[in-house]
């Protein structure tokens, strides 16, 4: 039987260290390639557009509220308003095709960033994976804000801040500057989800968390640009003129809650509405309501 010296000890934990070093992460995938949304989950919100008054399963603000209920579609005709952007926080759940590729240093092969491309409105994005800071709270926002991102473990986590105000939902549920974002990236095979977690002090009460699915597309057609110009849709509208309704004014209050065949308190939102347990109290509030109609 061979006897190990500590020389010869010393010299294999070196050889395997060298080994362990010199083998990329096993835990870090790669997301370079064409993606496509599978729009199965949460499709009417993510195709044509959510229902007006439909606030249901958002843990919105009264602040947030009354900007919805203020909301009148006709804005999008207005030329500041046409080609205006998707933010961060939603643009991954609008119709879209995205791309991603690695940038590595040349000389260590160290992964220094992951670049994006999402072809609705031609956002280019870059997650940072240097280890670089977030800048401080007054520089620019930007429409994709500022990401870095780390591996932990089979998972991607990104964050990201400095991100422009929009909205949350396509129906006048707006998002502050102040909004950041968490995201946790899984890849399966040609499979990936994200899920974010979204946090705004001024517009949610707690944070929205939300899963989208993508797709591979190993044979990825053409269509990345995304041409916009402004023209002037409505003819006749006065300078300065932004479409909107004045609170408790607006003709579609309660539409959609008559249309569903629910209460419309049911619609107004709310962190409590995003828990079964609401189902439950509205079913008792309504039994107890047709109860004193008898």
């Amino acid at each position: 039987m061979s006897i190990i010296t500590r020389p010869r000890l010393a010299g294999l934990a070196l050889l395997m260290a060298a080994t362990l070093m010199s083998r990329p992460a096993q835990a870090q995938f790669n997301m370079s390639g064409d993606w496509s949304p599978l729009v199965h989950e949460d499709q009417p919100e993510r195709g044509p557009g959510p229902e007006l008054g439909d606030y249901l399963g958002l843990p919105i603000t009264d602040g947030a509220r009354l900007h919805a209920d203020s909301w009148d579609a006709s804005r999008l005709t207005l030329r500041e308003h046409q080609c205006k952007v998707h933010t961060v926080n939603y643009i991954y759940r609008g119709p879209l095709q995205t791309r991603f590729w690695e940038e590595k240093d040349p000389y260590t092969q160290q992964l220094v960033a992951i670049k994006g491309y999402v072809s609705t409105y031609e956002q280019p994005r870059t997650i940072w994976m240097d280890g670089r800071p977030h800048p401080p709270e007054y520089e620019k926002h930007t429409w994709q804000g500022f990401s870095t991102g780390k591996f932990d473990g089979d998972i991607l986590t990104v964050y990201t801040t400095h991100i422009k105000s929009e909205w949350t939902r396509r129906n006048g549920i707006p998002n502050s500057e102040f909004t950041t974002m968490v995201e946790h990236w899984v890849r399966h095979g040609n499979m990936a989800t994200i899920v974010t977690v979204v946090t705004d002090p001024v517009y949610l009460t707690e944070p929205l968390v939300k899963s989208t699915d993508f797709r591979l597309n190993e044979r990825p057609a053409g269509g990345w640009l995304w041409p916009c110009e402004y023209v002037d849709e409505v003819a006749g509208q006065k300078q300065g003129y932004v479409p909107h309704y004045l609170p408790g004014k607006s003709p579609f209050y309660g539409e959609f809650a008559k249309k569903m065949g629910i209460p419309v308190e049911a619609t107004r939102g709310g962190a409590e509405t995003m828990f079964p347990e609401y189902a439950i109290k509205i079913r008792a509030a309504a039994n107890e309501s047709a109860a004193k109609g008898k």
